[in-house]
């Protein structure tokens, strides 16, 4: 699932817009990573998007 476990981004929703004007159903997907990371100091494997990893939000283990 495209979900980050850390801020909770997922998925969005919107139209895609041609040159013409036409609109199409579009869906954006964050870049979601598996890292190993430190929570509640054991290591577990968790989903996190790379804004978080960027930010030291996530400690990695």
């Amino acid at each position: 699932m495209a979900k980050c476990s850390i801020c909770e981004k997922s998925v969005h929703f919107g139209h895609k817009v041609s040159h013409s004007n036409k609109k199409s159903n579009k869906m954006w997907k964050p870049n979601i990573k598996k890292v190993k990371a430190v929570i509640n100091g054991a290591p577990k494997k968790i989903s996190v998007c790379t804004q978080c990893l960027k930010s030291g939000n996530v400690v990695r283990a």
